[in-house]
């Protein structure tokens, strides 16, 4: 069960491997916030996430992939930093592709798809 609220129903992508979400909407955007913050602090803080929680998230990511998704350079004098590697930069721009075919103006199986729902499935239910 999804722990976030949508207005309106939609798809969500996420790569799974074991047990574990290899890659969906929220370590996406975590990616992409790294990307433009250039800091694991900063991205979690924009996101409203735990610096904490976002390393539990980069670290599942790094765990299956060859090759880490994410780089960190301690603090100190030079400040640190994280920087999106080059296959983070390709799996992101692999994962952000896919969403873009399931977008329901692009894809007329989604599209089909969601008009088959009842029409009072956008009520939340309890």
């Amino acid at each position: 069960m999804t722990r976030t609220y949508h207005d309106q129903p939609c798809f969500q992508l996420r790569l799974v491997a074991e047990k574990d979400v290899v890659l969906g909407p929220g370590k996406a955007d975590l990616l992409d916030r790294i990307d433009a913050c250039g800091s694991i602090s900063a991205a979690s803080r924009e996101l409203g996430m735990s610096y904490k929680k976002a390393w539990q998230l980069i670290d599942t990511m790094n765990r299956h992939f060859p090759s880490p998704l994410i780089t960190t350079a301690a603090g100190g004098a030079e400040g640190g930093g994280a920087q999106v590697t080059p296959l983070g930069r390709q799996v992101l721009d692999h994962y952000r592709a896919l969403q873009r075919r399931l977008d329901r103006d692009v894809c007329e199986h989604a599209d089909a798809l969601l008009k088959l729902m009842r029409p009072d499935a956008l009520a939340a239910e309890d």
